[in-house]
């Protein structure tokens, strides 16, 4: 929440122009994906016509700590005039706006703000919490900042690093790109060498700022869609670092569109098809895990968690690439390695096959926004068209993105808990969704007996908060 104000603009490249030039902005988009974070980064705050709770742009602005109102559908976004219809008003690109995050509304102009502030009684009821809670309270991030934040919020490790956050970054955009458009591994291979070296220092600065504080890292999990060039300008810029002809790309890129691609060509199904991601994701963690304890003194427990996992000879496939993966640095660097290799639950099948699953896990973190989506079947990014109205009618008591749906989602939670310690007993248990930083869902967690749960760095003082709040009430 929070509230904003800036001028609107309508891509995330105008977005970082105007921050450079010392203007502030609100970025207005229908919605976002991952390569808008840049965007994100430069603006005030984010407004976008579709989505929810848990859509991108309101789960990267919670992370970012920015106001975001998402999901606003009474507004027509229009990129090509570069206007928003609201009603029977215009408003154009460079006009000033509001956006409360808190309220959901959209002002028009600027709106006069008070700057939140945290006194010394904040940090003693915070001391009060930690002293009666059970469960951790970890923190959602993949970048420096965001993970400094959250360990100024009394973060207690990372829960979920999203490292395809750490792909849209100047030349790392190109050389993905080249990555999933090469028709051969060894071009595959190419373009993952040029990432490992930035992956493996962005997990470097990850482990040095959580000094030995447990850190989950996420391998790619986004369908390849998400990171295809959407212009020309871009294709060529592909084609000219990989030396091939545009034409040729274009049509490499359009057999790769899936028509349901959040339940396509994603999360571990990449990994099985593509095993050479995993092989350079595993070394950059664990070359960096390495480096960091070198140079912090701690002894660096990476847990690397393969993402969509339905079927444990899934798990097996990646887990090999990953251990091999291991063995090789080991020799090289000359170290010993302690790692913990899980997955995100995230499918009502890999909760209900726990106890088999569990066998090549040592972790389950249960990321709860797909599970929500894959349980109700239900797009978290287009059901704030009816939620409402489900609300109004009674159907349901809460927003399931919002607050945990603890008799269909959350049955799956307890059954995937129960079944994974059935086979595993010293399992550890956590939560990664945006549910993780929500108080009733807290509760829930705490009722299942989960070890840890994990949200935005911004969110965390509330977590802990709630964590103790449910420690006491399940003590009665």
């Amino acid at each position: 929440p929070g509230a904003a104000c800036g001028a609107i603009v309508f891509t995330s490249d105008e977005a970082e122009e105007a921050k450079t030039a010392g203007r502030k902005v609100i970025l207005v988009r229908v919605e976002t994906s991952p390569e808008d974070i840049h965007g994100m980064h430069a603006a005030e705050g984010i407004l976008t016509s579709r989505g929810g709770m848990t859509s991108h742009a309101a789960v990267v602005a919670r992370g970012m700590g920015k106001p975001c109102v998402s999901g606003a559908g009474m507004l027509r976004i229009d990129y090509r005039t570069g206007t928003i219809a609201a009603g029977s008003r215009i408003l154009n690109k460079g006009d000033v706006i509001t956006v409360d995050g808190a309220t959901g509304q959209v002002l028009f102009g600027e709106v006069d703000m008070l700057q939140p502030a945290l006194s010394g009684d904040f940090g003693t009821l915070m001391g009060w919490a930690d002293k009666v809670r059970r469960m951790k309270v970890r923190t959602n991030a993949e970048t420096p900042a965001d993970a400094k934040v959250a360990r100024e919020f009394g973060a207690e490790g990372i829960g979920l690093c999203r490292t395809e956050h750490m792909f849209f970054e100047g030349e790392r955009i190109v050389a993905v790109r080249e990555m999933i458009l090469s028709e051969t591994e060894e071009g595959r291979r190419a373009a993952l060498a040029k990432l490992l070296p930035m992956q493996r220092q962005d997990f470097t600065k990850l482990f040095e700022i959580m000094k030995g504080l447990p850190v989950t890292i996420r391998l790619l999990d986004p369908p390849l869609h998400e990171f295809l060039p959407h212009n020309d300008s871009d294709l060529a810029d592909v084609a000219k670092a990989m030396g091939v002809d545009p034409t040729k790309l274009r049509e490499r890129a359009l057999s790769l569109h899936e028509f349901n691609p959040m339940l396509g060509h994603r999360g571990c199904r990449l990994l099985v098809s593509y095993p050479e991601i995993a092989e350079m994701q595993a070394r950059a963690i664990f070359e960096a895990a390495v480096e960091a304890g070198k140079v912090t003194g701690d002894h660096v427990v990476p847990e690397i968690m393969v993402p969509l996992v339905g079927l444990k000879g899934e798990l097996d496939l990646v887990r090999a690439s990953i251990e091999q993966t291991a063995e090789a640095v080991q020799k090289e660097a000359g170290v010993e390695l302690t790692y913990q290799i899980g997955t995100m639950v995230e499918l009502p099948r890999a909760a209900l096959q726990g106890a088999e699953i569990a066998k090549s896990a040592e972790f389950f973190s249960f990321g709860t926004n797909d599970l929500t989506q894959t349980t109700f079947g239900i797009s978290r990014d287009d059901a704030a068209s009816f939620l409402g109205t489900y609300q109004a009618k009674g159907l349901i008591e809460q927003d399931p993105f919002v607050s945990l749906d603890q008799d269909g989602v959350g049955e799956l939670v307890k059954i995937g808990a129960e079944r994974g310690r059935s086979t595993r007993s010293d399992i550890k248990l956590g939560i990664c969704g945006e549910h993780g930083g929500d108080p009733a869902s807290i509760q829930f967690c705490e009722s299942v007996g989960l070890d840890y749960v994990s949200c935005s760095p911004f969110r965390v003082p509330i977590a802990r908060l709630a964590a103790a709040q449910s420690a006491l009430n399940a003590k009665g």
